[in-house]
Order: C-alpha cells, then structure tokens, then sequence
C-alpha cells in the first residue's frame, strides 16, 4: 500500500481516539460520581478539566508543531494520551482522575491542533475534500457509536474500561507515525510570551461563556482578564512575522471568511445538541432512548452528506455550498420549533437529518476553504486555528442556550432551539457575503 494511505489511516485512527474518548466518558459521569462519591455539579470537572485544557494549549501546540515537526509532536501527543489513559484507569481518587484528565487533555490538544495540518500534507489538493470528507464521516460515525459504546461497557463493567480502551487505539497510531509526511520547520524561535498569554485568553474566556447563567459577577471577571489579556496578547503578535496566534492567516480574505462561517455554524450545532434532548424529553414527551436515537439521525446525517460535498466543492462555489448548507441547518431547526407531542415522528426524524445534512454540506468545503487558501508551511497554525475555532464556536453556542434557560423559564427548551437557528442564520449571512465577495473562493 502507498504510504500516504497509510499515514491517512494513521489520521483517521488518531481522530478516533479523540472523538471516542470524550463521548464515551461523559456518558460516564453520573456511574464516576456514585463510586467516587461526589456530586454531580463537582463530577462534571471530569469535563471541564478537559476540554479547558485542550482550548488553553490548541495554539501554543500548534506553533510548536511548526518548530519540531508534526511527527514528533503526534509522537509526543500519543504518548501523552496513552499514558493519561493508564493512569485513569488506576485512579483511585476524584483528584487524581482530575490530573489525568488535565493530562488527557495536552495529548489530545497534541493530536488535534495537527488534524487540519496532516490532511493538508498528506493528500494533494485535488483531493483534499475526500480527505475531510473521510475525516467527517469518521468523526460523524465515532460520535454516534460512542455513548452506546459507553453505556455497553457501563452495563458490563466498570467505567475504567472506558479509558483502558484508548489503549489499542494509541499503540495503533504509534505504529503509524513514521508514515506520517515530513514538513519543512519553521526555524524561528519559540514565542514564550504569546504561549503563556494565551493560557488566561483562551481559557478564562471559555470559562466565562460557561459561567455566565449561573454566576454572573465571575463570568464578567473572567472575561474581561481575557480580553484584557487578548489586547496585550493582539498587540504583541502584530508585530510578529508569523505569530503564535495566527492573525497572519486572518488576512487571507477565504479564510477569515471561513473562520467567521464556521465558528457560527459550530455554535449552531452545539446549541443544537445541548438544547434538542431538552426540547424532546419536556415538549415532546420522547423517552431516553428515543433522544439517543433522534441525535444519532442528525450524526447519520452529517457523515452521509461529508462525502457528497466533497465532490460538489470541486464543481460549485464553496461560498454557495456552505450558504446552502447554513439555510438547511436553519430551516431543520425552526421546523423543530413548530412541533408538538402530537406531530408525527418522521416530521421529527425528516428535520433531525436535515440538520445533520446541512452541517455536512457546510462543513467539508468550508474546511477545505480554511486549509486551501494557506501556505502550506503554515499549515500546522491552520490546524490550531481551525479546532481553536470549532471550540470557541460550539462553547459559545452552549453559552446562548445556558442563558436561554437560566432566564427562559418554561420556554428555554425552545429559545435554545431558537439561539441553534440565529446561530445557522448568522452563518448564513456570512456565506452570502463571501459569495458576493470575488476574492472570497481560493482558486483550486
């Protein structure tokens, strides 16, 4: 086999590791919290350690990647993660599993912030949509098999086996490294600075989005540290040729237009996923298990549309696709808000793969836009800024439906709805922007 399959399926299986880790372990909390003995407002830092993680170390890793090479920093990462996940599985206490998390985190952000840099080098731009799309569908697929994985091991055993099986996972990724493409290295030195200022930026404004229903007065301090932190941090890296935070990048007219569509339709995503289970189990009278199923449709949806999109990106506007893409998500979702316990079931399921079909038709072209339009030595900072982007987006977008129901009522199920289809329809007029816009499509 070429070695460039090899290094694609070397991705794929990296993807998996991150994906299946996180869905599988929050299906785990509320079986953590019973053994371990502690609340359930204080077992979901299980989450928050790690996620926070990943967010604060996204950049920084990114621009380290571009120093040492990307091999060696996935090297790093899988080793990071593989020995995170044994010492999560011989936790033996509520702080420890937090230190292992925390440390899961840096070898996921290790992994992550190299996805959109690897797919750039690995495949030749003809075919750099069939690589996102494959990327798509694996984490589309990934995502749906996850929380009924989990539950199987929960079922069986005990939640540590959830972390034993990064394991195999991990070895297997170390076996493929050395297929792995070489990039040439930036041989600039490493921005201190810029890395320890982004740690309060990122983090405590993802901490203040997540705080703002509940606790106010923190939220606003925490936010206004990270945009004091963000003007020192903006101001340092103008001066910069290629900074650690790639503001250079921004300057690429197709790709601000596609961090800015993209942050919007995570968010509407995200809000998506966060208000619907909500939305079914209180206005729709659905069971668990029915929710489970309804959420899997909009998964199904997303990775059967990754590969169609794929092909249409090389034979319509991107702008166009990613538009059309917005429009559906928006339409699935306000459809959404028209039903009632007494509407029929396929009107629920035609609108759950609507919006999984719409997000897919969005997602793989205006990936391909983001990474296209840039040089390829930069792409590892194109990678750290497209995760850094979909976090930002899909924490903003749990933001919007925090707020709607700390401050909704009875009607936050459906203002959460709502906040998923502004969000859509944000992006929506983006993309219409960007099809005005001559410069906006990078020429393939």
């Amino acid at each position: 086999m070429p070695r460039r399959i090899y290094a694609a399926l070397t991705l794929l299986v990296s993807l998996v590791i991150t994906v299946l880790d996180a869905s599988m372990s929050n299906v785990a909390l509320p079986v953590i919290a019973l053994e371990l003995g502690i609340d359930a407002a204080v077992v979901v830092w299980v989450a928050i350690a790690y996620s926070l993680t990943i967010v604060m170390t996204l950049l920084p890793f990114s621009a380290l990647a571009e120093r040492i090479g990307l091999g060696r920093l996935f090297t790093l990462g899988v080793g990071v993660f593989l020995s995170a996940s044994i010492a999560a599985v011989f936790s033996y206490d509520f702080a420890t599993l937090i230190m292992a998390r925390i440390a899961q985190g840096i070898g996921s952000s290790m992994l992550m912030c190299l996805f959109g840099g690897l797919v750039r080098n690995i495949y030749p731009l003809r075919r750099l949509a069939m690589g996102l799309s494959l990327n798509a569908m694996t984490v589309s697929l990934t995502a749906v098999l996850g929380p009924s994985l989990g539950a199987f091991i929960l079922d069986w055993g005990s939640w540590r086996w959830i972390f034993f099986l990064n394991i195999p996972f991990c070895i297997a990724a170390w076996f493929g490294v050395r297929f792995l493409p070489r990039v040439p290295r930036n041989q600039r030195r490493f921005d201190w600075f810029a890395a320890a200022m982004s740690f309060p930026v990122f983090g405590l404004s993802i901490l203040g989005l997540d705080l703002i229903a509940t606790q106010y007065v923190w939220a606003s301090v925490c936010l206004a540290v990270a945009a004091l932190c963000a003007w020192v941090l903006i101001r340092h890296s103008l001066r910069q040729h290629e900074p650690l935070v790639p503001i250079d990048l921004l300057r690429v007219t197709p790709v601000a237009y596609a961090v800015a569509a993209s942050a919007f339709s995570f968010a509407a995503q995200m809000a998506s996923v966060v208000a619907l289970p909500f939305y079914f189990q209180r206005i729709m009278g659905y069971s668990y298990s029915e929710i489970g199923v309804m959420l899997g449709i909009w998964s199904l949806g997303v990775g059967t549309m990754a590969p169609m999109a794929a092909w249409l990106s090389s034979r319509v506007p991107i702008a166009l696709l990613c538009a059309t893409g917005a429009a559906t998500m928006a339409s699935a979702t306000l459809l959404l808000v028209f039903l009632d316990a007494q509407s029929a079931s396929y009107w629920v399921w035609a609108s759950m793969l609507l919006g999984g079909i719409g997000f897919g038709l969005f997602q793989t072209p205006n990936n391909r836009a983001m990474l296209a339009g840039i040089p390829r030595h930069r792409s590892a900072a194109a990678g750290g800024m497209q995760a850094t982007t979909r976090v930002y987006g899909q924490s903003f977008g749990t933001a919007l439906v925090a707020l709607a129901f700390a401050y909704g009522a009875a009607q936050g199920p459906i203002l959460g709805v709502l906040v998923a289809t502004g969000c859509a329809l944000m992006s929506l007029g983006i993309n219409i922007a960007r099809h005005l816009n001559p410069a906006s499509d990078p020429d393939f």
